[in-house]
């Protein structure tokens, strides 16, 4: 198995552990924080199984998901958790999603967040294409894809169930030819 470990200035990617689930479930938990999901707040025991599927899948190989805790650099915190799933069908492509503990809002950490997935994805598992699908109502998130150099493709209609009935999703995407590290 090989293990992940990335570090930008103020941000480190690493794959979750166990003793990863409290920190998790202040994120998967959090009603703000799931604002924008197809789901509702997690309870600890769905976090803690979340937690041991990405355990296990970190063993597969080929390796097709990433789930990774995001550590604040300076306080070595978990303060997020980012994923990463390389399509099987399609190997050299990769969706990502991230999601960040309110607290940790409004200081471009997500910005810094997206910019180290997509430096992981194209430096260390030389992938082609990464892309993310948010909800169309979630800004900070368009402006964290594309101030990290994504660029938005198009809308995907009725693409999500989400507890209040069908969402749109807006993808973004990076081309590694195409890509700049900043």
């Amino acid at each position: 198995m090989r293990r992940v470990l990335c570090k930008g200035e103020r941000l480190g990617l690493r794959d979750v552990t166990e003793a990863d689930v409290a920190a998790l479930h202040a994120v998967y938990g959090d009603p703000a924080a799931t604002q924008h999901t197809p789901f509702t707040p997690r309870d600890l025991h769905e976090v803690t199984a979340l937690v041991q599927q990405a355990v296990e899948a970190a063993c597969a190989e080929p390796r097709h998901l990433y789930v990774l805790a995001v550590i604040d650099a300076e306080h070595h915190d978990v303060i997020g958790v980012a994923r990463l799933r390389i399509e099987a069908d399609h190997p050299h492509s990769a969706e990502i999603g991230f999601g960040l503990h309110p607290g940790q809002w409004g200081r471009g950490i997500g910005t810094d967040l997206v910019r180290l997935l997509l430096k992981f994805g194209f430096k260390q598992l030389g992938l082609h294409r990464v892309w993310g699908a948010r909800s169309p109502a979630n800004l900070p998130a368009q402006l964290a894809m594309l101030t990290a150099g994504m660029v938005e493709e198009g809308r995907i209609r009725h693409h999500v169930h989400t507890p209040h009935g069908w969402r749109d999703s807006i993808v973004h995407s990076a081309l590694e030819d195409e890509w700049t590290e900043r």
